[in-house]
């Protein structure tokens, strides 16, 4: 069979979260330079969708397809890593400072990736610069201002909307890279993670890596964000609301469900603990019923 059990997807988890930790600086540079260039194309292909049909769920229908590709390409999404490290760093299996270090080169790679392809696409759908009245050119303008100076404009209220949306955002993303680790097969892996990716993109939830494209190209194409704007309002708040989702609302809870509270037998027995067996009272003078 090609399901996997939870309980046996939980300790996928904390092994993934700590082969990642320890990837070199390089490697992880590198995958999440890829990493975030197929989930800008992803999110433009979602735009192109939506422009082509009308249909906001178009887009969200094929959202997941850049998703797919990276997690069975093995490359890095530091929002699915926020639920994965985290457990590997309470199994200690690595480090909190590797952890950090990890997150840091990982949100290094990922602005690299989005920032060269959305100079790329770019050109493309402007000729070259020749016609900046392109739909998909204003549409990035508009989400850009939407997603930093309408949340700006609100004020206190306007940060604690960007934390709630960013949680609730990865809550579904790390959903959909452990539902990825239920099933065996390419197709099962595919199905199982594109449900939760379809949901959270359906629904304008704020997803960190995506910004990192969507508001660099508006701010490349002229739209009133400053870099200040684009920071302080949206990406470092959608980052601490992404790992809040990730890590307690997946990683934790669904860790805390699956595995047994009290330690394993030969645990205990590694630790050095005798565990003497429980004396059973004999019913009946000792005779079967």
């Amino acid at each position: 069979m090609s399901f996997v059990k939870p309980a046996k997807v939980v300790d996928i988890m904390v092994e993934t979260g700590a082969a990642k930790a320890n990837l070199s600086p390089f490697q992880m540079v590198i995958r999440s330079v890829l990493g975030g260039a197929i989930l800008a194309f992803a999110t433009t292909l979602a735009f192109t969708a939506v422009h082509q049909t009308s249909i906001g769920l178009a887009g969200a229908l094929l959202f997941p397809a850049g998703f797919a590709m990276i997690v069975l390409l093995g490359l890095e999404l530091v929002t699915g890593s926020f639920a994965l490290i985290p457990l590997a760093v309470i199994r200690r299996q690595t480090t909190f400072g590797r952890m950090l270090a990890g997150f840091g080169w990982a949100i290094a790679g990922h602005l690299i990736g989005c920032g060269l392809y959305a100079a790329l696409y770019l050109l493309t759908i402007t000729n070259f610069g020749h016609n900046l009245e392109a739909p998909l050119a204003k549409t990035l303008i508009a989400l850009s201002e939407a997603k930093t100076l309408g949340y700006k404009e609100l004020g206190t209220d306007g940060m604690l909307l960007v934390i709630v949306k960013a949680i609730l955002c990865n809550w579904m993303v790390t959903l959909g890279v452990v539902m990825s680790f239920t099933s065996k097969s390419t197709a099962g892996k595919i199905a199982a993670m594109w449900l939760p990716i379809l949901t959270f993109f359906a629904q304008g939830f704020e997803h960190a890596v995506v910004n990192m494209f969507v508001i660099p190209a508006g701010m490349m194409l002229g739209a009133d964000v400053t870099f200040a704007d684009w920071w302080e309002w949206n990406q470092l708040p959608v980052l601490i609301g992404n790992f809040i989702g990730g890590a307690l609302f997946t990683g934790i809870l669904l860790y805390m469900s699956h595995k047994k509270l009290l330690p394993a037998r030969e645990e205990i027995a590694a630790a050095g603990v005798t565990v003497k067996e429980p004396v059973i009272p004999a019913v009946n003078g000792g005779k079967s019923l």
